[in-house]
């Protein structure tokens, strides 16, 4: 019997958001490509968003991706709203080699206990350990093993807690046969991000620490400053009535990310028609030096597509300076957007080098499964 993988996270409450289902097709379209058997696994439950709408998304994107019979939606009873049959989840679940639990989505008390190696896959590095920490909420319980993407976490100078976890850091992986480097058709600076976002600002050792918006408006003045255009898909309430206004008289092109990045093939067209990508990070992020690294800036490098992305520990992991250029304050951004435009054929072949050697889901996803499965398990009894 070929390797089984599990793969939990939460894709149904969130249809049109290309670059979100991207993380999980990037895990399975991997795992699929070193032909491992694999199954993803989602939650419906009420107040998650309309179900008729996620689960048609949920199933558009696995039929496009010839994954139709691999994945499985249930709902608030554990009865399946969508895929496959709870009986075959649950052979599947007791058979695999390796479950990986995104954020600790998946909380079925049948299936988890099912698993023989659940884990716990951290992506949103911070977030969950500050909960832990300060006794908000612990969603590790019952897991086996901690992995996360915060390449700097347990390491000094990085303010994350451990929560006397022993964590396994990975990069992201990008399936380099689905990311081909294709001619560049703009020279835009592009961004696709969330100004919030579904967590708020957090209170830890005696600082605030913020969201995306936080960080953002240090860095207004970018199109003024530099000449360059920037365009943005950015998921933004309509409220922000302040944001908005600022953002465009700032000279920001404001997109619907909707219409811009809505499902996988839009989201792949938007970053390879963009010259190079801003990443500008979570408050979170940056102030806990969490060497945190976005999966659509691994994208824009696949792509062949520059990236200039907000220091939060990477020169520690990364080689930067060319293909990825970091910044700090304004000053630092303008002058690695300066860098970008002098040599954009330069930096455009280094992106796609960085892709290969550091984010190839070939190296990546063997190299996870070996740390996964090579230490002693730690978890205890799944909370029912």
């Amino acid at each position: 019997m070929r390797p089984r993988i599990v793969l939990g996270g939460s894709l149904a409450q969130k249809p049109g958001k290309g670059g979100h289902t991207w993380v999980f097709l990037q895990y399975l379209l991997g795992f699929k490509r070193m032909g491992w058997d694999v199954l993803f696994l989602d939650r419906m439950d009420p107040g998650m968003g309309d179900p008729t709408a996620g689960l048609e998304y949920t199933r558009r994107v696995f039929e496009g991706f010839g994954l139709s019979e691999r994945y499985s939606v249930f709902g608030a009873d554990g009865e399946v709203l969508a895929g496959r049959p709870r009986r075959d989840v649950l052979e599947f679940v007791g058979s695999s080699d390796v479950f990986l639990n995104v954020m600790g989505f998946v909380d079925d008390h049948e299936i988890l206990s099912a698993a023989p190696l659940l884990t716990f896959l951290d992506i949103d590095p911070g977030f969950g350990q500050i909960w832990c920490q300060t006794g908000l909420h612990d969603p590790f319980a019952g897991h086996d093993r901690f992995v996360t993407i915060g390449e700097r976490i347990g390491e000094p100078g990085c303010a994350v807690p451990t929560c006397g976890l022993d964590w396994i850091t990975t990069p992201q992986p990008v399936v380099l046969e689905h990311w081909p480097v294709v001619p560049a058709t703009g020279t835009a600076f592009t961004s696709v991000a969330s100004w919030r976002g579904s967590m708020g600002p957090l209170e830890y050792d005696g600082k605030r620490l913020g969201l995306r918006v936080h960080e953002f408006r240090r860095f207004l003045d970018l199109p003024g400053r530099t000449g360059q255009t920037f365009e943005l898909a950015l998921d933004i309430h309509s409220d922000e009535t302040e944001d908005l206004t600022r953002l465009r008289e700032s000279g920001w092109t404001l997109l619907d990310p909707l219409a811009a990045t809505g499902d996988p093939r839009s989201y792949q067209a938007f970053i390879q028609g963009s010259g190079a990508e801003l990443m500008i990070a979570k408050n979170l992020y940056v102030e806990t030096r969490s060497g945190w690294f976005s999966d659509r800036s691994i994208c824009y490098l696949a792509s062949g597509r520059p990236v200039l992305a907000q220091n939060t520990g990477l020169p520690d992991r990364l080689p930067t300076g060319l293909g990825l250029v970091t910044f700090e304050t304004l000053d630092d951004a303008c002058a690695g957007i300066e860098a970008v435009v002098r040599e954009r054929a330069r930096h455009a072949r280094a992106a796609r080098a960085l892709a290969e050697a550091y984010f190839d889901s070939d190296w990546v996803l063997p190299a996870l499964v070996d740390a996964v499965t090579s230490s002693e398990p730690v978890g205890g009894a799944v909370p029912a």
